[in-house]
């Protein structure tokens, strides 16, 4: 099309050249001139014929193309067309294959249908038999037994009910035991952290004073002539002066520890001085009661601070320090209170509950001590007492009262003060006994254990505080083990005294002995 355009456009401007030559031109050019044109002429015609066969082939070539390209397009959605047929078909296959399933599944569901329908039937008919047969053994039973239906019933349901108690009994024993072994699992871990955090020194301190002399002759000098410097010494302090063939010491002997106390500062200060007579004893005496009331204040005053417990009323210091002077079973009185406070404080730290007010209770557990040679009653009620009077808190005056189990424990204070104050009494040298009441006490715990009926042997093991008891199978079974342990446990506490606690550890064991020959 292009070539034709041109041959067109080159025609134009032949002709547009030869009408402007044809005018403009001389006469003498008129035949160059048409000339030219014919030639122009023939030349346009042979271009646009050139240009027709150009277009006529591009036409044809065009229609090939697009003939190929028809027959491309077809091919492909022929192609196409097969494939979805095929996919089609396949489904169709599969779709006729599932209805065939689905015919056999139904006519098997029809089956089973019949079968169940049939089976429901014959089962109606069977409970109508069963039902029949129950009734007549029914009465069988009730003919036989004696008992109608609901009496036996009533029986049945006694005897279940017998049954459930027993297994919920058993069931309910093997809870406690359970909460039982968490709890003491807990406890020891709380009290075994108690123990390694408070470490305290135990001192065995004797019921006497011994006071050292540079010489024996210093013996005489206290005598006096006549005995009267040691009469003056012992009516001042209430205390005997023993004066023996012990060397180079005097022993001062006394119930009350405070005037045995000043009864050896004063000595001391006397065999310093060497000017022994008995207005210079009446002179040391009294500088010595000073002496010692300033260290019980200093050393009630360095409790407090020890344990961090403040407030105290004055005169409740000034017993704490007595306490210096106080010793039970060879520990001292003061250095266990303080013990106790810190091991209480620990303990309620990991218990969540009052450290100030566990240190405090702990502190003043045995406050009653102080003075329980001078006022009748036990060192609890004392106490007590004492607390009341100045006006403690009520929860330090309570766990006073049980930390012995006077009575029963109400607060965790007073259950954390009982177990601090165990604790402390019963660590290794922590009180001294002699060897005679330490075999006396293991001899009655054995004795004690092996009085009960069906108890072969006993052993006092782990310095007393365990005791393995052996039992006849025959005679105790397993179902009365726990009562004889509870009734060896209440004996024990009634009629033994012993420091910490006991653990009571009963076996049974059964043995089968025979011979191969």
């Amino acid at each position: 099309m292009e070539l034709v355009i041109a041959a067109v456009v080159a025609v134009v401007l032949a002709v547009a050249s030869g009408a402007i030559c044809f005018r403009f031109g001389i006469s003498y050019r008129k035949k160059i001139a048409e000339a030219e044109i014919t030639s122009a002429e023939a030349e346009a015609k042979r271009i646009v014929d050139e240009a027709i066969k150009v277009a006529e082939n591009k036409k044809r070539e065009a229609l090939i193309g697009a003939k190929e390209e028809i027959i491309k397009s077809r091919n492909e959605a022929e192609k196409e067309l097969k494939e979805r047929r095929g996919e089609i078909s396949r489904q169709e296959r599969r779709l006729q294959q599932k209805e065939e399933a689905l015919d056999k599944k139904t006519e098997s569901l029809e089956k089973k249908d019949e079968i169940l329908t049939r089976k429901l039937k014959e089962a109606d008919e069977e409970k109508e038999k069963i039902a029949g047969i129950h009734k007549a053994q029914i009465e069988i039973l009730e003919r036989l037994s004696g008992l109608t239906a609901e009496e036996a019933k009533e029986y049945l349901l006694r005897n279940i009910e017998d049954e459930v108690r027993h297994e919920a009994a058993m069931l309910i024993k093997e809870i406690e035991t359970q909460t039982k072994e968490e709890s003491d699992k807990k406890a020891r871990n709380i009290i075994s952290a108690a123990i390694q955090r408070c470490a305290a020194d135990h001192v065995a301190e004797t019921t006497v004073s011994v006071v050292s002399l540079p010489n024996d002759e210093m013996k005489g000098r206290i005598i006096g002539r006549e005995g009267r410097n040691i009469r003056t010494l012992e009516t001042l302090t209430g205390i005997d002066l023993i004066i023996d063939d012990t060397p180079e010491a005097v022993i001062l002997s006394g119930f009350d520890p405070i005037r045995r106390e000043v009864a050896r500062v004063a000595l001391e200060k006397l065999i310093t001085d060497g000017r022994i007579h008995p207005s210079r004893i009446e002179e040391m005496v009294e500088r010595a009661k000073k002496e010692v009331d300033a260290t019980i204040k200093q050393e009630g005053e360095q409790a407090t601070f020890d344990t961090g417990v403040h407030g105290l009323h004055p005169e409740i210091i000034k017993l704490l320090g007595k306490l210096r002077f106080r010793t039970s079973y060879g520990q001292n009185v003061l250095k266990h209170s303080i013990e106790v406070a810190h091991v209480a404080g620990i303990m309620a730290g990991e218990l969540g509950v009052d450290v100030t007010l566990a240190k405090r209770a702990g502190l003043l557990h045995d406050i009653g001590k102080a003075v329980d040679h001078e006022i009748e009653g036990s060192h609890i009620s004392i106490g007590v007492d004492i607390a009341k009077k100045y006006n403690e808190n009520p929860e330090v005056i309570h766990a006073i009262e049980a930390h012995h189990g006077d009575v029963e424990a109400k607060t965790v204070i007073a259950c954390i003060v009982q177990a601090a104050d165990a604790i402390s009494a019963a660590r290794p040298g922590a009180r001294r006994e002699n060897i005679e009441s330490y075999i006396k006490r293991l001899q009655q715990l054995e004795e004690i254990t092996t009085s009960f009926t069906g108890v072969e042997k006993s052993y006092a093991i782990q310095a007393g505080r365990e005791v393995r008891i052996m039992v006849k199978p025959e005679e105790i079974g397993d179902g009365d083990m726990e009562f004889v342990a509870r009734e060896i446990v209440k004996k024990i506490e009634s009629e033994l005294e012993y420091p910490g606690q006991i653990k009571i550890n009963l076996i049974r064991e059964t043995r089968t002995t025979d011979y191969a020959k």
